[in-house]
């Protein structure tokens, strides 16, 4: 059989971690190959080997049989091999153009030529149906766009074998779908494919077979026409899997977080973002703000916490009124925030996890005194939280928290934020990038939560979440909230019209 990549015993290690022991992977012309594993199983790390961001500890590379030397992305490239990266490698304020073709650009006495690349760039676009704006600023366009920009840099360098790294982490539900269908088209036209995921659905529907990796070592390959996704499940975490999430009825109680005719003027616009919205959230009870993204949830989560200020309209926690209060107070008075992007507001990267765990309890008595931290109390902390939300990481509570898998630092934020034992939580995402078995994981913690009376916010755009967690459903909509439902009556159909702007209903 001919394979164009080989990837034959490959075993990395890293400082207290074997990362991948002794993997073999093999890609066939035309293919597209899911990689599946949870959080931390190493499916990163192989992929950056192939790509030349790390170098094997042992085994060997081959590409059309012959062995090929790896030792950074320019060798990569000149074998034909392309990586979009989960947390996308674009310079912001550079233009869409500017962007594709960094580092393959045509000069001519030292002077950029563009038209050819413009040319070639919207070509390609056409050609695969990926549509940008060369002119556009990296900063102004959707994450959707950034991961157009991505492809199309493989594409422009003509690569023959693309890595997607957990391309779908960012995207809508309709840009998965996009996504999906332009993967589909790129391998009928001959491109090779190496897909990362953990989102089973994805797998099933876009991948011929699917290779898994458990803490590291390779489990089996199956075809995917065969196969379903308990069995991938089962492989993927070595145990079963339940998809249902079982939760009691909600028994709510009185209101903890109430919001009264709030708007908030969006942060890249003067226009209102969230547009005069009132609801409350209870005691016991899970509320789940529904949406496309981009209809207004973020700036509603950053006036809640207190990212962002107002424009009109009041916010109370228990009674009291915290419109105007600082981060800190909120915190104090019992909210927790599961921030929608880790590494922005959920993380300080170049701390260590047990640093990570209380940046918002630092200051208490039973971590510093006199302003010194009492550092054998604060790994102490770590550790149990490690413990007890298993966390991954390759050297316990002193970990580098960049070091760590996105799912682990997931895992971080969610255990800081759940141990400060909050009156209300409020958790945008909190599964985005996750495997099953940690997914599964945090929605038990989020009914946990609930169960003992606490208060959840939840902002989600995974439907099968929305429907399956929440004991009420908000849906948003260009910043205004167009229908007010109990999840046990709501359907994905009915749910999708509200989201769509195609229906509303009065809400009390």
């Amino acid at each position: 059989m001919d394979y164009i990549i080989e990837m034959l015993h490959i075993t990395k290690d890293f400082p207290g971690i074997r990362a991948n022991d002794d993997v073999t992977i093999r890609l066939k012309k035309g293919e597209i190959h899911a990689l599946l594993g949870e959080n931390g199983a190493g499916k990163s790390t192989l992929m950056s080997i192939l790509f030349g961001l790390y170098q094997p500890t042992s085994g060997e590379i081959r590409k059309n049989g012959k062995k090929a030397d790896i030792n950074n992305p320019n060798d990569a490239n000149k074998l034909g091999i392309g990586m979009v990266h989960q947390h996308f490698k674009l310079v912001h304020n550079f233009t869409v153009l500017e962007n594709i073709i960094m580092g393959v650009e045509t000069t001519r006495r030292g002077v950029l030529q563009m038209d050819d690349a413009r040319k070639r760039v919207i070509q390609l676009s056409k050609q695969y149906g990926l549509m940008v704006e060369p002119d556009s600023l990296i900063s102004e366009i959707t994450v959707g766009m950034q991961q157009r920009v991505e492809i199309l840099k493989m594409l422009y360098r003509e690569n023959e074998v693309l890595i997607f790294d957990e391309p779908t982490a960012v995207l809508t539900p309709q840009e998965i779908d996009e996504l999906i269908k332009i993967m589909k088209n790129l391998a009928a036209e001959g491109k090779s494919i190496l897909f990362i995921t953990h989102k089973l659905n994805e797998i099933m529907e876009a991948a011929d077979c699917c290779s898994v990796l458990r803490k590291g070592k390779y489990i089996g390959t199956v075809d995917i026409a065969s196969s379903d996704k308990d069995e991938l499940a089962e492989m993927m975490v070595g145990r079963k899997v339940s998809f249902a999430v079982e939760k009691d009825e909600a028994k709510p109680k009185e209101p903890v977080l109430t919001v009264q005719n709030l708007t908030v003027i969006g942060k890249h616009h003067g226009k209102h973002a969230v547009k005069n919205v009132s609801f409350s959230v209870r005691k016991g009870e899970i509320v789940c703000i529904a949406g496309i993204d981009g209809n207004g949830q973020t700036e509603l989560v950053y006036a809640l916490t207190g990212l962002m200020k107002t424009d009109k309209g009041k916010v109370f926690l228990n009674n009291k009124e915290i419109t105007n209060a600082g981060i800190r107070a909120r915190n104090d008075m019992g909210m927790s925030h599961i921030p929608e992007d880790r590494h922005k507001h959920g993380l300080v990267l170049d701390y260590s996890l047990a640093e990570n765990l209380i940046l918002k309890s630092y200051y208490k008595p039973e971590f510093q005194s006199h302003g010194f931290l009492n550092f054998g109390e604060v790994y102490r902390h770590a550790d149990e939280l490690i413990e007890k939300f298993d966390i991954r990481s390759g050297q316990g509570a002193e970990t580098p928290t960049r070091s760590m898998s996105g799912g682990n630092q997931q895992k971080a934020i969610v255990a800081r934020e759940m141990d400060l034992e909050p009156e209300i939580l409020i958790a945008v995402q909190p599964t985005r990038g996750l495997d099953v078995g940690a997914i599964e994981y945090i929605h038990k913690q989020l009914i946990a939560a609930r169960d003992s009376g606490r208060a959840v916010l939840l902002v989600s755009l995974e439907l099968d979440e929305v429907l399956n967690v929440s004991d009420r459903i908000l849906v948003i909509y260009e910043g205004e909230i167009v229908a007010n439902i109990d999840a046990k009556d709501a359907t994905p159909h009915e749910l999708g019209l509200y989201m769509a702007g195609s229906k509303r209903s009065e809400v009390e």
